[in-house]
């Protein structure tokens, strides 16, 4: 006997936001759109937490004034799309984005624990299919930073796109930013 398929509710961005505009979402739901799905983001350990925190202290000295830094925010990313990353980086001040969510960041992290299979597939395809220069995951199983660059088409890829340059940085080394060339950043600085 054949199994039935499920039909899935595929959400647009605006229909998403008046969900969480109505109050069907409490603050302690942690769902994202993504592809027009709703998805339940990681949990919070310990270690990722701390690691977002980092990231973010590290990013705001490195980017300086004119740029936003922002933890666990939304993106509109596109017409289905609006994740959470952990961490991204937008040009402008905090008042910029209060009448709707940034739609280009410059720089989107992850930080990856349990997430670290979806980060490299899903997500990093989905920021690829955005157009997003730059991605990276702060890889806490490795210990290392995966900086992803060059998105473009790749057909076997969950959305389509993937990153077509990948390097991993160890502790020791240093990465740099492509939005801000002079930001030199420690990786050891942004893990735990």
């Amino acid at each position: 006997m054949p199994r039935p398929t499920l039909e899935l509710k595929r959400w647009k961005r605006v229909e998403y936001e008046r969900l969480v505009e109505t109050g069907v979402f409490t603050p302690g739901d942690r769902v994202e759109l993504i592809d027009g799905l709703l998805v339940v983001a990681e949990p919070q350990s310990s270690p990722h937490y701390t690691a977002i925190r980092l990231v973010e202290r590290v990013l705001a000295r490195a980017f300086g004034a004119g740029w936003e830094v922002r933890t666990q925010a939304p993106i509109a990313l596109d017409e289905t799309s609006e994740p959470e990353p952990d961490v991204a980086v937008v040009r402008g001040d905090v008042r910029d984005y209060a009448a709707a969510h940034p739609a280009d960041p410059v720089l989107v992290v992850e930080v990856a624990l349990t997430s670290l299979l979806v980060d490299r597939e899903h997500k990093a395809s989905l920021y690829a299919r955005a157009g997003r220069p730059e991605y990276w995951i702060v890889n806490l199983v490795d210990r290392v930073l995966e900086v992803h660059r060059e998105p473009g088409p790749a057909p076997s890829a969950p959305y389509g796109w993937a990153y077509h340059a990948v390097e991993v940085l160890g502790p020791a080394d240093v990465a740099s930013v492509l939005a801000v060339p002079s930001a030199r950043i420690v990786i050891a600085d942004l893990l735990p």
